[in-house]
């Protein structure tokens, strides 16, 4: 529901208009509208909810960690096989582009094949990679293995918050987008802890061989206790009347629009104060009588909710054809402002990540420090106290924050909103990576540089949070296509940086380097002023491409 009766992705009506805001008596509007149907999502109940989340949230933390776990093998790997420093940060930039491009590659999948399919492939490749990693003998082993292991974080850059939005409401997604954040960050700052504990105590082959060991595990978990929750929305529930195309029909007063499907791509909604009015798209639409969804719609078996196929309601045979042309389709998302905005946001963080920890690795194991590889590994848990405090900020408190402005503007919230809490972070993020990296070059210990660490960590865990959050409030029937394309963005950032990295740092030394990239890390983070003052511009802009997009993607084949 729009503002002022204005139909733009993004504006959204969170409150009704008859609420007395003076008081404390509000009443949220559910997006998206739950239905009665025994197989929606949304209407699962709290432990069910919880399960699936922490299965969602679990992947997306350990995919993160074995992304993360490759330098605990770097020392073994040189040591042993000859395999030069180089070679590991080609490795690096070679993941990155695996995560990037295997998440375009699967981002059809999802809504042709169903949700679950895509955590399955992930896994297995999780498999081959780290049984790879474990079986290193040459330089093109270390490199290609990462592939796979990039590959394998796909299910966490995309279909990881598709399937989190399809059991949350839209009031409910930052701190949706916030657990999100705090696993990831769990699983790439603990990661290389754990690894390093792994390669001191039995070897460091065994980084590879514990992480297999734990996907195998997973894949049978998945398998057995992963619920499919893709949900077709498309049956509009109100009265018994039958819409054919072209065709409008008054459906009554304001407070039945609650049964009415509100997806542009089936129904446009126009409302006055009074009634509510349902123009009927290019293909009909059977208006049911509204009776107790049990009594028309059986609740799907156990078996029937963990197929390994479910097959999409746009899907014609093998969906072959179909396939392709999504994955064309899902390119035209590069077109979108808040696409650039997002990957930006989140790439830069993949970028100084790159940095901070090829200082620990490489140079905090030298004078005047000499740490252990455990040593410069407990390094990440003041970034990661620092990226939990971020995810709090960014995720559990900006949904209060966008209710709150929602209240001051007669119960709308844009998607604008939540982006206010970007610009502490603009400035407490450059500071901390100035911090970190001026200590380091200066050969300053304990507690300077691990304060820059903790510092850099809130960036890392609000300014991922917000942004992704941001993206997906203006455009929420598109939630996957544009975290696919936030994806290709910021991880082709992530592997360039992650190649430069080394070099830049030893020709510019740590002072000059850190100070550079949180000059870059700020002018970055104030994108987002721009952002607020034009965002709902470019969100008009782009409104019938939006619409054409999710028209075409629903209807394609």
């Amino acid at each position: 529901m729009a503002d002022n009766g204005e139909d733009v992705q993004g504006t959204l009506r969170i409150y009704s208009n008859t609420d007395d805001f003076s008081s404390n008596s509000h009443h949220i509007i559910f997006e998206p509208q739950p239905t009665d149907s025994p197989n929606d999502p949304i209407n699962w109940n709290v432990w069910r909810k919880s399960w699936h989340a922490f299965l969602v949230l679990w992947i997306v933390g350990f995919t993160a960690a074995t992304s993360n776990i490759d330098g605990c093998e770097e020392y073994g790997e040189k040591a042993e096989l000859g395999i030069s420093w180089s070679s590991q940060n080609l490795a690096a930039g070679i993941l990155f582009l695996g995560i990037g491009y295997a998440t375009w590659l699967l981002a059809p999948v999802p809504s042709l094949y169903g949700r679950r399919l895509v955590y399955l492939i992930c896994l297995i490749w999780s498999l081959i990679g780290t049984i790879w990693l474990a079986n290193v003998q040459t330089t093109q082993d270390a490199l290609w293995n990462q592939l796979f292991v990039g590959a394998s974080e796909a299910v966490g850059e995309a279909t990881a918050q598709l399937s989190l939005s399809d059991i949350f409401f839209q009031h409910q997604r930052g701190a949706s987008m916030g657990l999100y954040l705090f696993s990831t960050s769990v699983g790439t700052y603990l990661g290389p802890l754990l690894g390093g504990f792994v390669a001191d105590g039995v070897g460091w082959r065994w980084v590879g061989w514990s992480s297999a060991i734990i996907t195998s595990v997973a894949l049978v978990v998945f398998y057995f206790g992963f619920e499919e929750t893709s949900f077709d929305r498309s049956v509009v529930r109100l009265r018994g009347v039958e819409i054919t195309p072209g065709e409008s029909v008054e459906i009554g007063p304001r407070q039945n629009s609650g049964q009415m499907d509100r997806s542009p791509e089936k129904a446009t909604e126009k409302e006055s104060e009074k009634d509510v009015v349902l123009e009927a798209p290019d293909v009909q639409i059977e208006i049911l009588e509204t009776v107790p969804t049990q009594s028309v719609e059986k609740e799907k078996s156990y078996f029937q909710r963990i197929a390994l196929v479910t097959r999409g309601p746009v899907l014609r045979g093998t969906g072959f054809k179909q396939y392709i042309k999504e994955l064309w389709l899902v390119a035209q998302v590069f077109l979108f402002p808040a696409v650039w905005y997002s990957g930006l946001q989140w790439g830069a963080q993949d970028a100084w990540l790159s940095f901070y920890l090829n200082t620990e690795e490489d140079v905090w194991v030298g004078a005047p420090w000499n740490y252990s590889n455990n040593a410069a590994a407990i390094m990440n848990v003041p970034t990661l106290i620092g990226a939990m405090v971020g995810c709090l900020w960014g995720g559990w408190f900006s949904d209060y924050f966008v209710l709150w402005m929602a209240r001051r503007h007669g119960g709308v919230a844009e998607a604008e909103h939540r982006l206010w809490l970007v610009l502490p972070a603009a400035v407490i993020s450059p500071a901390g990576l100035m911090l970190f990296g001026i200590g380091t070059g200066e050969g300053w210990a304990w507690p300077a540089p691990y304060v820059g660490l903790g510092m850099i960590g809130f960036g890392w865990g609000c300014g991922g949070d917000l942004s992704m959050a941001y993206l997906q409030d203006a455009y929420p029937k598109m939630v996957l296509e544009g975290m696919v394309g936030v994806s290709v963005i910021n991880n082709s950032i992530g592997a360039i940086f992650s190649i430069v990295t080394g070099s830049w740092e030893t020709s510019q030394g740590s002072r000059k380097t850190y100070i550079t990239i949180g000059v870059l890390s700020f002018a970055c983070m104030m994108l987002t002023l721009p952002m607020m003052y034009w965002g709902k511009k470019c969100r008009r802009m782009t409104q019938a491409r939006y619409n054409r997009y999710v028209n075409t993607r629903d209807r394609t084949g």
